[in-house]
Order: structure tokens, then sequence, then C-alpha cells
């Protein structure tokens, strides 16, 4: 019997919440089921909701759709958001993980002028990676640039691939926005890899977060490269919907980038060799072609 044609692939792909902004966090999990997202990412900032495990539980539970990875509030906007020290934020992110059963928590390096928090970040990380089965995924930035001007605004680094971190998260908006080599990251990262911000991005000095597919990323061939070496984290759809000019066009987008992933996660299977021809006849072997059969004429 012929092998399979396709594999199910092993990871789970998720919508960040992010990725309806500016609708809300609830939105986020009504698009998810709808479309047959396998969970969210969950994006704490400033949308009360996002910040309310309890709220989430909910959502979780009406919607049928779990959460698989939260997002600590890292961004300049969320700076006030569960409290003004990083490592509180980083706390509460566990807690929300833990309660809400998601396995992963995304975390970026700290910005440069967070200078204590940047000088304990590396065994600080490791210290809250061993109190918890919660994954803590750092996740590759880049540095900022206006015109010929370029700001190294992370600390210890953009490249997370630098320092030892037990667990990455990579994202291919980043990656173009740093005019870095992806694939060379990746696997400078290697089993380290536990979590995937799929996106893309064209190099811009702008985070892009194009839909996968419309940027120069290697989206595909990362995918398939998961798929084919058992990768067990989550894929998670991180794209910019907000120019989206309706509802309809932003879950169309969604869809794309959904349907994406699942194609270049379950790539085809080898094929079965082909049974080899049957070996001619003693007889048909020996003879020549008859001549009056074919109707041509000896020269």
């Amino acid at each position: 019997m012929a092998e399979p044609v396709v594999r199910i692939p092993d990871a789970k792909v998720a919508l960040s919440t992010a990725s309806v902004y500016p609708e809300s966090t609830a939105t986020a999990f009504e698009i998810a089921a709808r479309l047959g997202y396998d969970g969210v990412e969950v994006m704490v900032w400033t949308d009360p909701v996002s910040q309310d495990i309890e709220a989430l539980r909910r959502l979780s539970d009406y919607h049928g759709v779990p959460v698989l990875a939260v997002h600590a509030p890292c961004l300049l906007i969320t700076q006030r958001v569960w409290s003004t020290d990083p490592w509180v934020k980083l706390q509460r992110a566990r807690a929300a993980a833990e309660k809400l059963g998601a396995s992963t928590v995304v975390v970026h390096p700290p910005f440069r002028w967070q200078r204590q928090y940047a000088r304990d970040f590396v065994t600080g990380i490791w210290r809250m990676a061993d109190e918890t089965d919660v994954r803590f995924a750092v996740e590759n930035m880049y540095p900022w640039r206006y015109r010929d001007r370029e700001m190294l605004a992370y600390a210890p680094d953009w490249d997370v691939t630098k320092y030892d971190y037990r667990h990455f998260t990579v994202d291919l908006s980043h990656t173009a926005t740093a005019r870095t080599d992806a694939m060379a990251m990746i696997g400078r990262m290697g089993d380290r890899l536990g979590h995937v911000h799929l996106a893309d991005g064209n190099g811009s000095a702008k985070d892009e977060h194009l839909v996968p597919g419309r940027g120069t990323q290697p989206c595909a061939e990362l995918l398939a490269g998961l798929a084919g070496n058992g990768f067990d984290g989550h894929v998670v759809i991180e794209v910019n919907t907000r120019r989206a000019m309706s509802a309809a066009e932003r879950e169309a987008d969604l869809a794309e980038a959904l349907a994406f992933a699942r194609l270049h996660l379950a790539p085809s299977a080898p094929s079965p060799p082909s049974a080899p021809s049957p070996a001619p006849s003693p007889s048909s072997a020996a003879e020549p072609p008859s001549s009056t059969s074919s109707g041509a004429r000896p020269s």
C-alpha cells in the first residue's frame, strides 16, 4: 500500500492577537475559531482583556480555542502594563501561561536604557526557566534605523543567538528589518528554537510583519525544515493587518497566512518507487521489426 502523500505536522499554528490590531483581543479569539487556527498567542498590551486571565479563560472556553503562548508586555507602549518592573512582568506572564495552559512565554531582550535589567537578563531568564515547565523563548530583534543612522536599542544584543538562552523565538519580520540571514540565524539557534513568529518583510527600516509569501524572507524554507525535523513548538501568525479596509479583508489576509503555514508545514512525502517494466520475451527480443507490419519497404 502506498504511503500517505501528506504528513500531518506536529507543530500547531496559532494566531497572535496582535494580528487583528486595532481590533480587540476578543475579536482575535473569534477569528481564530472561525478560520480553524489551532490556538492563539495572547499579546499582553493595553487592551484590558489581554491583561485579565479570567477573561482570557472565558474567551478560550467559549470559542474552543486554547491559549498556546503568552507574549509578555515588552513593547514601548506597554511600559506600565503589569507593573513598571520588567521582572514582575515576566513573573505575571509565567503565571498567566501556567493558569491558561500555555507552553510558552515570549520575551524581548531589554531596551538598552533598562540597564540593571539588561545586566541580569541572561542569568535571570535561566533562573526563571528553572522554576517552571513553561518555556521562556527569547525573541530576535533588530537595530533601529532612521535614514543613514542606526541605533542599537536592545541589550545585551538584538541578535539573541550571541547569548546562551534555553529557548529562542525566531521572528522573520525582525530578520528582514535587521537585514540578517534568517536561515543562518535559525541554524545558530539549532534545537533551542522553540517558537516561531511567522511573518514576512522586504528589509525596510520599519518592522513590516507582512503576510508570509509577500516579502523576501525564507518562510516556506523555514516551515519545510520544521516539518522535517519534528519541531514540537508553535508557529504563530503575527502579521500587520492595520491597513485592511474592512473586516473581510483582514480575515482574508489571516486565512491566507494560515493556508501558507499549513501548506509548507506538510510537505509531500517521498513517492513510492515505480514498479519495474516487464522484461521483453526472448523471442520478441531476438526478432527484428517486421517491415511489412510497419508499411516500410526494404531499401
